[in-house]
Formats: C-alpha cells, structure tokens, sequence
C-alpha cells in the first residue's frame, strides 16, 4: 500500500514538473529586437533635431544617409537567413558611431531656427 501511495504521489509530481516547463521558443536567426529599437530611436532624434533647428538641412540629410548605410549593412546581413554575431557587433559599432555623430551635430553652434537651409545664430 505504501509503493502505491509513494509511486502515485512521485507520478503526479513528475508529470506537474514536466507539464510546468514551456518548450523555449526557437529563436529566429533574423530577429534583431536591439539594432531595431536603437535604428528607431536614432531616426527620432534626427527628425527632432531637424524640427527644432538643432540640425540643419544639410546636417540632417547626412545623418540620414549615414542612417541608410546601417539599413544597407542590416539587409545585407540578413540576406543570407542568419545574423551572426560578427555581424551584429559590426552593425552596433556602426549605430554607435552615428549615434555620436548625431549628437555632436545636434550641439554645435550650428542652427537653422527658421528653417531656410541657413545658419542661424542663437538669440
């Protein structure tokens, strides 16, 4: 009576564990949360920079064509069905240097308040 206690009691515990673990969800080789999230945050602090005269015309049509070389070197990583991790390091080092290239031209003197695609000084 006792095995059949102990070996039903074992049974039910061994079958809760089992059931309890979630097979993990296979990871896509292409998924890239971080380098998007990053690229996002980038092109709103161009877009806000050109709002707010903080870039100008000029300044932000090479912030974006730097942000379109990253697009280029993302595509191009994925276009063989993984990213490796080579490729991921290269890319952040690319978001990186752009990252300061943005904010060094976000806050130099130069500023184009009303928008004419001249510099402006502050006032």
């Amino acid at each position: 009576m006792k095995y059949r206690a102990f070996f039903a009691t074992a049974t039910f515990l061994f079958a809760g564990v089992t059931f309890a673990q979630n097979a993990p969800a296979p990871k896509d080789p292409l998924a890239t949360p971080s380098i998007d999230k990053r690229e996002a945050n980038q092109e709103k602090r161009i877009a806000e920079g050109a709002t707010t005269g903080a870039l100008t015309a000029r300044e932000a049509r090479r912030l974006n064509r730097g942000e379109a070389r990253i697009d280029k070197a993302q595509d191009h990583a994925e276009a063989d069905g993984k990213v490796t991790r080579h490729e991921r390091k290269q890319i952040s080092n690319m978001q990186r240097a752009e990252s300061k290239a943005i904010h060094l031209q976000k806050h130099d003197r130069q500023v184009d308040l009303n928008h004419d695609g001249k510099r402006d000084r502050k006032g």
